[in-house]
């Protein structure tokens, strides 16, 4: 594969698409990214970088600024809503495998906004806000990407694209790769609130999965306020699911209080498990939601796609300074079992986890995780699994 025109196309300014562009702006490649937003666009869906994450990406600076921006959270519980407590994990028994023996919460905006704001001071950056992605076009000299820009059509050339942009991908679509998977029937929610729940549940920590049969729900602590994700109810229409009448009722579900809780973040997603039947077709490279969705909980999704430009961006910075071209054919077989095998496994068995409604299977389950947070061993093995740090080793990311 020729290299030609000396620049790599970055569809999409979210995390995934600012770290790949921030990669490879660092290593001196010339980068365009190619975005529809003007700006950064506060996002709340994910907020969690998991300890390998941060290894892998300590070395570019991005870890230290992650963790200046963020909150560190050494253990996480697994809950029940009627018992409580049902199992706690401590992350520090990983401080031999990893320099960041925690989850880190930091809300996905906030790794965007310092990205951009590392572009002013980096040469070979060409920032296309405004953009939105419309087709592509490649041959044996390189892939043109065409998007619309107020109204009038914009031509950029490269010899790669990594396609960044999302779930709705177009470049996906554009290249015609099937997005095999399925589609969640109920809504998630998600509010935040600044109201602090630790201060009146004292065995809470920041991190905490409860199960419910009829509405369970995550609760998180991040820098600037508690965040809760939780089912909405199927009755109800997506507008009605996010009023302040139902996400009132949900948050005094967790916590009667005689105040209102004052919510300053809302919103109301779709949920899908898919994986996308290629990473790559030709110059056009997958990567993130485009390449992968899952629930969120696990916190897995940011990080995969963030893995997923590790792999790729020092595939293609080799093969820029002089590496066969077919080292970027082993992108897709690192990346897309993991996606499969680890990041869909765990995130789908959390789900069934949080939500069982078969008494006896329900307390069989809490009964195990309680067991293995009692046993090292196990809980060991279990933070592994939970931190990513197995399927990165297996995948060869990491040793």
């Amino acid at each position: 594969m020729k290299r030609i025109h000396d620049r790599v196309l970055v569809a999409g300014g979210g995390p995934v698409g600012a770290v790949a562009t921030y990669l490879l702006a660092r290593a001196g490649i010339p980068v365009t990214m190619i975005e529809r937003e003007t700006g950064v666009v506060p996002d709340y869906r994910a907020s969690t970088f998991h300890p390998p994450t941060l290894d892998l990406l300590e070395e570019s600076g991005i870890s230290a600024a992650l963790v200046d921006m963020g909150l560190i959270c050494p253990t996480m519980q697994i809950r029940d809503r009627r018992a409580g407590r049902i199992a706690e994990f401590d992350l520090s028994v990983l401080k031999n495998d990893t320099r960041h023996p925690y989850r880190l919460q930091c809300e996905q905006f906030k790794l965007v906004g310092w990205a951009y704001q590392q572009f002013q001071a980096m040469s070979g950056v060409d920032l296309r806000f405004g953009h939105e992605v419309v087709s592509a076009t490649q041959d044996d000299d390189g892939v043109t990407v065409e998007a619309e820009h107020h109204g009038e059509r914009v031509r950029v050339t490269g010899d790669i694209v990594i396609a960044c942009d999302g779930g709705r991908s177009t470049l996906r679509k554009l290249i015609d790769v099937p997005f095999e998977g399925f589609t969640y029937p109920e809504h998630f929610l998600v509010a935040g609130t600044r109201f602090d729940f630790r201060a009146h549940m004292p065995d809470l920590c920041s991190v905490n999965y409860t199960a419910d049969p009829d509405e369970w729900f995550l609760l998180l602590q991040i820098p600037d306020m508690w965040r809760v994700i939780l089912p909405a109810d199927d009755k109800l229409a997506p507008d009605d699911a996010v009023s302040e009448r139902s996400l009132q009722a949900s948050l005094q579900n967790i916590l009667p209080r005689a105040e209102p809780y004052d919510i300053i973040v809302r919103a109301i997603y779709r949920v899908h498990q898919r994986v996308a039947e290629q990473y790559r077709r030709g110059r056009i490279f997958l990567a993130g939601d485009a390449a992968h969705l899952n629930n969120p909980l696990g916190g897995m999704g940011l990080n995969g796609g963030l893995h997923d430009v590790i792999s790729l961006t020092n595939r293609l910075i080799g093969w820029w300074h002089g590496r066969p071209a077919a080292d970027l054919d082993g992108y897709e077989a690192q990346r897309r079992p993991e996606a499969i095998n680890a990041i869909h496994a765990i995130t789908a068995r959390n789900k069934r986890l949080l939500e069982e409604r078969d008494p006896e299977i329900r307390t069989r389950n809490l009964e195990d995780l309680k067991r293995t947070a009692g046993d090292p061993a196990l809980s060991y093995k279990y933070l592994l699994d939970a931190a990513m740090i197995s399927s990165l080793r297996h995948a060869g990311m990491i040793g």
